[in-house]
């Protein structure tokens, strides 16, 4: 089993270690690196972005060509690290330990590490793996005291005392935090407003590992519902089948069959990723598309209405303005006044 030692958090200096142990080839922009790998050890690509107050957002898209594992030891300092499979499996284990515990496809995890002790993280040879991390390091943002913000009330949220043990948390499936996931391989501003964006989505993602947790907690126990890993990856595919067909007449027992899974298990699952029901998911894509046609096309308002697959102008001017707060034709008219 190969081995990779990392003995920094700082997205600069982790992809350099990166590119001198994988090879292939480092771009780097602004604060963002991205390492192509296509050699004897795999083939994909591992992505990292630096933000302000001590965070950073590495993610992977793997297939490793042997049995992989990153031994992390930062010595000195105990960052969070806040973890996602998108896709594949990470197996984990502090250096103290012998056992491994695993993330499975769409669960979260969160990982504390004493000073001193590394965190190691297993890779599947042949195995697809898609896989983020994000570290929130101890120095950046300050405090009165001189400690970060966001690191503080991470440590003051999960620890009652200053001399923190090792800590590991493997949370129940999450189908909300692969959906903003995927939105960060979408974003295709440029500058500033690319790091802004990818900024705010990594948040977002951090927040809802959090939140996890906590519902966790609450319930006092870890619940993944009624559906099984291989249930939620229909539901994920469903959802994108969705997101490029809403226009069509999508029926819950067309959509039962296509997913090979009942009405209800279906209702879970979008509740699960997506906060709402499939009915009301169809209806905001719906309205999220009719937004963009408004926006950057001529098509008059009906034509637009019965393009997403409404059948009632009126319905569709209701809903609209429920979410935008102004009917279709002054949204539009708003837009053209602002562009001129």
């Amino acid at each position: 089993m190969k081995t990779l030692s990392l003995k920094t958090t700082k997205i600069a200096n982790m992809f350099q270690q990166l590119h001198q142990n994988f090879g292939g080839q480092l771009h780097r922009e602004s604060t963002e690196y991205e390492l192509d790998l296509d050699n004897g050890l795999g083939q994909g690509l591992i992505k990292g972005f630096a933000f302000k107050g001590g965070v950073s957002f590495v993610e992977f898209d793997m297939t490793f060509s042997e049995n992989f594992r990153v031994s992390w030891n930062t010595q000195h300092s105990s960052p969070f690290y806040f973890a996602y499979c998108s896709q594949g499996q990470i197996e984990h284990r502090f250096e103290s330990e012998e056992e491994r515990r695993t993330l499975q496809n769409f669960q979260t995890g969160i990982l504390f590490c004493k000073p001193s002790e590394a965190n190691i993280l297993y890779f599947e040879k042949g195995r697809r793996l898609k896989a983020s991390l994000i570290v929130i390091n101890a120095t950046g943002a300050q405090t009165d005291h001189g400690t970060n913000h966001l690191y503080h009330n991470l440590r003051k949220s999960f620890f009652s005392d200053r001399n923190s043990e090792s800590f590991a948390y493997v949370g129940s499936y999450n189908l909300q935090i692969a959906e903003k996931i995927q939105q960060l391989r979408f974003i295709s501003h440029q500058g500033i407003a690319k790091n802004l964006l990818v900024e705010g989505t990594v948040h977002m993602i951090l927040g809802l590992e959090i939140q996890q947790q906590r519902d966790d907690l609450h319930n006092n126990r870890n619940t993944n519902g009624s559906l099984t890993g291989e249930e939620m990856e229909r539901v994920k595919e469903l959802s994108e089948f969705i997101t490029h067909y809403a226009e069509t007449d999508l029926p819950i027992k067309k959509l039962s069959r296509k997913s090979g899974l009942s009405p209800s298990k279906l209702q879970e699952g979008f509740k699960l990723m997506h906060g709402r029901t499939v009915t009301d998911h169809i209806r905001e894509v719906r309205i999220q598309k009719s937004e963009q046609l408004i926006k950057n096309t001529d098509m008059n308002i009906s034509e637009i209405v019965y393009s997403i697959g409404f059948t009632s102008r009126s319905y569709f001017s209701k809903i609209f303005k429920n979410k935008y707060n102004c009917s279709p034709k002054i949204y539009r008219k708003g837009n053209r006044m602002a562009a001129s």
